[in-house]
C-alpha cells in the first residue's frame, strides 16, 4: 500500500542555547509542501537564505554536522532531523535565527514532543522511498569505520561502537522500526569524553554547553587545574566523578545510551540523502564524517539509479489490455491511437507499449531520408497512456475524453526509429481528484531512457 507525504499541521517555536554560541536560539518548525523534504532558513541574514538538508552541502564535521550553501552555514542539523525522520515526516521547514539549533538537552526529545504538539497531517502526495535491492557499503580505513547497508523490510539501523577507553567500552543499539524511534532513541544525549571537554574549553569553543546537554565520560585523571576550569564552564560550584565514570549532574537514561545517541546521529546525518531508506543500516564506529560520506555515495547511486532505470517487462506474456480494449477506453483511433498494448495497471501507474513501425504516417514527412519519431507525439504517447489510467477510474469511460492542462520538464534523451518498441511508464504525482491527473511519465526503448515529462491533465464528459 502507498503510504501519503506528511507535514506538521501548524508552526510552532522552541528556544534554547546553541552548543557552540552560547547564544540564546530561536527556531520555528512550519508545515512544507509537498516534495519539498527538509529545509533550513537563516531568518537572522538578509534575504532569508535557505539550505536544502541535502549531503552535498556538508562541508565539515568537526562537533556536528555542518552544512553550507552559498556562504551561508548551519551547525549541528542532525538532532532536529532524526526528530523529523523519526516521526515519520517528510516535508518541514526548519527556521532558526542563528547558525545552530538550540541543543537542548543534547537529545532529540524536545524535538519530537513540538513536532508532535503542532500535530502531524498527511499530504496528497506519494511517498517516495529507495529500496534496497544490493548491499551498499562504505569503509573509512583509517578509523576502521564502517557503513553497511542491505535490503530489508523496513527502515533499520544498528549501531556498534567502541572507543578504545576502559570506561565506555563497546556498546551496540538497534532500532527495529522507525515507529520505535520516540520511545528507543530520542531521549538519547550526546556525550563527550573528557580530554575532548578540555581542549574545547581551552579553545573557546563550547560556550553553550553545560553538564545538562552532554554526559561526559572521565576517561584520564581529573586534575585540580581541570576541576576549577570545568566548574568555572559550568557554573558549579562542585564537580565529581560518579562510579560509572561520568561526570555528576547527570543520569544514563540507559546503559547503552552512548549507542543509542550515534544511532540518532545516523538517522539524522543520512536524512541527507533526502529519499526514505527502505534497508538495514550496520554502523560499525559511526561519525558524522563517515554518516555523511555514506549519505552522499547513496545520494549520487539514487540519482544514478533514476536517471538510468529502466523496467523490464516481458513482451511475450499476454497483454492486460489489447488494442480493442484500449479503443473501449480511449477515445483515439489511428492513426492518431499511439498506444498498442497495457502491460500493468493499478490505482497509481500504468505501463503502456507502442510498436514503432515505418508505416506510421508521420514518417513520410518528418526527415524521409532519415525518419525520427517525432518528441511531440512521444509525449502524446506518454499521455494517452497517462490517459488509460485516469480514465480507468471511472465507470464509463467512452463518455470521456482527457485534454492536456500542462506539461513541465519534457526531455528527450534518444531518437526514436522505426522498429522500436517504446515502453511507457506514466506514475501518479499526486491522488486524482476531480478528474485531473498530475503524473511523472517515461518512455524506454533499447534499454535505455528516450523521454520524460511532467504532465496534468484533466478527464471531461462528452457534452
Amino acid at each position: 500500500m502507498s503510504k501519503k507525504q506528511k507535514t506538521i499541521q501548524k508552526e510552532i517555536t522552541l528556544s534554547g542555547v546553541g552548543l557552540h554560541t552560547g547564544n540564546i536560539v530561536s527556531m520555528t518548525l512550519k508545515p512544507a509542501p509537498i516534495n519539498h523534504g527538509f529545509a533550513f532558513s537563516r531568518v537572522d541574514l538578509e534575504g532569508v537564505p535557505t539550505i536544502e538538508a541535502k549531503a552535498e552541502y556538508v562541508v565539515t564535521t568537526q562537533r556536528g554536522t555542518n552544512l553550507e550553501k552559498n556562504g551561508v552555514k548551519i551547525q549541528t542539523s542532525e538532532h532536529v532531523l532524526a526528530a523529523a525522520v523519526g516521526l515519520d515526516i517528510d516535508n518541514l521547514l526548519i527556521e532558526i535565527d542563528a547558525s545552530e539549533p538550540p541543543i537542548m538537552d543534547g537529545s532529540s526529545k524536545f524535538f519530537i514532543e513540538a513536532i508532535e504538539q503542532a500535530g502531524i497531517k498527511e499530504q496528497e502526495a506519494y511517498i517516495e522511498e529507495y529500496v534496497v535491492k544490493e548491499i551498499i557499503s562504505y569503509k573509512d580505513d583509517i578509523t576502521g569505520s564502517e557503513i553497511i547497508l542491505m535490503p530489508a523490510d523496513e527502515y533499520q539501523i544498528t549501531t556498534m561502537v567502541d572507543f578504545g577507553t576502559k570506561i565506555l567500552g563497546t556498546q551496540n543499539a538497534t532500532l527495529h522500526k522507525i515507529s520505535d524511534f520516540k520511545e528507543e532513541i530520542a531521549s538519547a544525549r550526546t556525550f563527550s569524553f573528557l580530554h575532548e571537554i578540555e581542549m574545547l574549553l581551552e579553545n573557546d569553543l563550547i560556550k553553550g554547553g553545560d553538564l545538562n546537554n552532554a554526559i561526559v565520560y572521565v576517561d584520564k585523571e581529573l586534575s585540580e587545574s581541570t576541576m576549577q576550569k570545568l566548574k568555572t564552564a559550568f557554573k558549579k560550584d562542585n564537580i565529581s566523578v560518579k562510579p560509572n565514570g561520568i561526570l555528576d549532574n547527570l543520569t544514563l537514561h540507559w546503559a547503552n545510551e552512548a549507542a543509542r545517541h550515534k544511532l540518532l546521529d545516523v538517522i539524522g546525518d543520512l536524512a541527507l540523502v533526502g529519499t526514505r531508506i527502505k534497508g538495514k543500516v550496520i554502523a560499525n564506529k559511526p561519525g558524522h564524517l563517515i554518516n555523511t560520506q555514506f549519505a552522499k555515495k547513496l545520494a549520487k547511486i539514487i540519482k544514478a539509479e533514476k536517471r538510468n532505470y529502466v523496467p523490464q517487462y516481458d513482451l511475450n506474456l499476454p497483454p492486460l489490455l489489447d488494442i480493442h480494449q484500449i479503443m473501449d477506453i480511449l477515445p483515439h483511433r489511428p492513426p492518431f491511437l499511439l498506444v498498442d498494448r497495457v502491460l500493468e495497471l493499478s490505482d497509481k501507474h500504468v505501463v503502456g507499449m507502442k510498436n514503432v513501425t515505418m508505416n506510421e504516417g508521420f514518417f513520410v514527412g518528418h526527415f524521409p531520408g532519415a525518419p525520427v519519431m517525432p518528441g511531440v507525439l512521444q509525449v502524446e504517447a506518454m499521455a494517452q497512456c497517462g490517459g488509460i489510467l485516469v480514465l480507468s477510474t471511472v465507470p464509463d469511460p467512452e463518455n470521456y475524453l482527457t485534454y492536456f492542462m500542462k506539461m513541465d520538464n519534457v526531455k528527450f534523451k534518444q531518437k526514436v526509429l522505426p522498429g522500436d518498441t517504446l515502453i511507457f511508464k506514466c506514475e501518479l504525482i499526486t491522488p486524482i481528484r476531480r478528474g485531473i491527473c498530475h503524473m511523472q511519465a517515461y518512455a524506454y526503448a533499447n534499454g535505455k531512457l528516450v523521454a520524460e515529462a511532467e504532465l496534468m491533465a484533466q478527464i471531461a464528459r462528452k457534452k
